[in-house]
């Protein structure tokens, strides 16, 4: 089968690497977004998909905006290809791209869908704390992730899975199943089956206004927004800003969970829950209300205990929980305010 890849990130690379050394496919051309200028230099960086490209001699196009790109446009349909493959390109596709290949236009989706259709599914399945994701492969339409589906693949999400974890785990998944899809297509053992569009919800682009964290919340809801959004979620400490990068929720309701899931998380999860009862009810969410020796700080929320894993102050190396505490001598009563 002849392949046009379209993709742009990480999480598209083991796609286009399993396209490119499998015998029963070959990969005419890379469609990527253009270059970006990145670092203290501005430099102008390739995508991930583009370095692959280059490294394997394969020609690479950076339409702006490929859907009224004529040079592109012309140079697409004369390839002849029996399928286009997109996983996360960037850009949508007309009418006109998706009707070219034989085979149509198959999209590799970071969900189970018809849910989390739209820019960031991974993400916005960890900030609401969902236990499985997957990958669902389709047949591309006009719409933002709305055409019949071919194939899905399942996996669970532990407490601790960040979001760089899972999409290394579902870039993987995401390069076998699109493999399959394409082969069980050309030999037509696949039948595309519509979408229940009354089960769709949506994962729009992440705002800067999603990374603050608000200490009225639970813990287990600012523990699923702190690695979804993983490296950016932001609160305060002694008036300057503070990015909280792991972290552990503590709370009664998933206490026989957390001590299944992490052993070695048994004796501060057992200390978070003895301590909740004797806190004081005009404690204000926020404040460090114990420092777990060698493990890091435990804050109050809304609801809960969130016990700080990694942090990194304005301007400093990120480090660990305990190394944080150490290093700003942080005290029991101190508190943890709004995000800048």
């Amino acid at each position: 089968m002849k392949i046009v890849f379209f993709g742009t990130p990480q999480f598209a690379v083991p796609t286009l690497e399993t396209l490119i050394t499998t015998s029963d496919t070959e990969v005419v051309a890379v469609i990527t977004q253009p270059d970006k200028r990145r670092g203290r230099g501005k430099q102008l960086v390739p995508s991930p998909v583009k370095a692959v490209a280059v490294e394997h001699g394969i020609p690479v196009w950076q339409p702006r905006r490929i859907k009224k790109d004529e040079e592109t446009l012309a140079k697409l349909a004369a390839t002849g290809a029996d399928a286009f493959v997109v996983v996360a390109y960037g850009q949508i596709l007309s009418q006109q791209i998706l009707a070219m290949p034989r085979l149509g236009c198959i999209n590799g989706h970071g969900s189970i869908l018809p849910e989390y259709r739209g820019a960031a599914p991974i993400q916005w399945c960890l900030v609401h704390g969902q236990a499985e994701t997957g990958i669902t492969t389709m047949l591309m339409d006009v719409g933002m992730d709305t055409g019949p589906m071919l194939l899905k693949r399942t996996m669970p999400i532990g407490w601790l899975d960040m979001f760089p974890d899972l999409a290394r785990s579902l870039s993987t998944i995401t390069a076998d199943l699109l493999l399959e899809t394409l082969q069980g297509l050309d030999q037509g053992t696949i039948e595309p089956v519509p979408q229940d569009n009354d089960r769709a919800t949506y994962a729009p682009l992440i705002q800067k206004d999603d990374y603050g964290l608000d200490w009225q919340k639970s813990a287990i809801a600012l523990h699923n927004q702190i690695r979804g959004f993983y490296p950016n979620c932001t609160t305060t400490f002694r008036n300057q800003a503070l990015k909280i990068k792991a972290s552990l929720p503590i709370h009664p309701s998933i206490a026989d969970e957390l001590l299944a899931q992490l052993p070695d998380y048994a004796d501060v999860i057992q200390t978070g829950l003895a301590l909740l009862p004797t806190l004081a009810v005009d404690t204000v969410p926020g404040t460090i209300v114990s420092l777990v020796k060698n493990v890091g700080g435990l804050v109050l929320t809304g609801d809960g205990l969130l016990l700080i894993q990694e942090a990194q102050l304005a301007g400093k190396r990120s480090q660990s929980g305990w190394d944080f505490v150490n290093g700003t001598r942080m005290e029991v009563g101190e508190t943890l305010g709004t995000s800048h």
